[in-house]
């Protein structure tokens, strides 16, 4: 077995370069590209958490903003999660229900709204936190000695995730804006923020798991 093993391992560090070299380029390089997006989106909507769920006084100047506890336990719930998942990583490697899930966030009230989107984060971050080891485990032991570290080097899908939630963010926002020509809060702060408006927040984080989705119906559908 011990003899075998290395056979496998002579062969990859001596193959040239093919295309399951590229294959493997992308698929890891979109894992962590979705591992940004996900963990880096929810720094773009917390304005806009805190508008819809924390405005309670019309008559104040500005609309509601997140409580600070609040705010730092959606950004650090998922940060603890990737620690746990680096640690305890199994078979929520596949994390594509995770990045859906927080889209899903539910309650009548401001606090079940944040404690169940904090729960899925944090479930969301322990997928992250196998993902992340595991995409640049895989891109060096299929690439051949002589090529590692420029294949390595190609694993720029975590700046581009961050890109792509700033972009899809914008996006959608100027979206809703244009769809529904609505007054400014200092003009009319009732009827500044219509119900829709929570659809938002909710399309940005579950674009999410677009990419790994689709990623893993195009590896499905390859041929061995």
């Amino acid at each position: 077995m011990a003899g075998d093993h290395l056979q496998v391992l002579d062969a990859l560090d001596t193959a040239k370069t093919q295309l399951y070299h590229f294959t493997t380029i992308l698929i890891a390089g979109m894992g962590l590209f979705t591992d940004a997006y996900d963990l880096f989106s929810i720094s773009l909507i917390t304005k806009l958490l805190g508008r819809i769920y924390y405005t309670t006084n019309l008559n104040a100047p500005k609309p509601g903003t997140l409580p600070p506890k609040v705010s730092s336990a959606l950004t650090g719930v998922a940060l603890v999660g990737t620690l746990t998942g680096k640690l305890f990583f199994g078979w929520l490697g596949d994390k594509i229900v995770c990045s859906i899930a927080p889209c899903l966030s539910f309650s009548k009230s401001p606090k079940g709204v944040m404690a169940t989107l904090c729960f899925f984060r944090f479930w969301l971050g322990f997928g992250i936190g196998g993902d992340y080891p595991l995409s640049a485990t895989i891109m060096s032991e299929y690439a051949n000695k002589k090529t590692r570290s420029r294949v390595r080097g190609c694993l720029l899908g975590g700046g581009f995730g961050i890109l792509t939630s700033c972009i899809v963010a914008l996006i959608v926002s100027v979206t809703f804006d244009h769809a529904y020509n609505k007054p400014t809060y200092a003009e009319n702060a009732a009827a500044s923020t219509v119900a829709k408006t929570d659809y938002i927040w909710r399309i940005i984080v579950m674009f999410g798991a677009l990419p790994a989705a689709l990623t893993f119906y195009w590896r499905m559908k390859m041929p061995e």
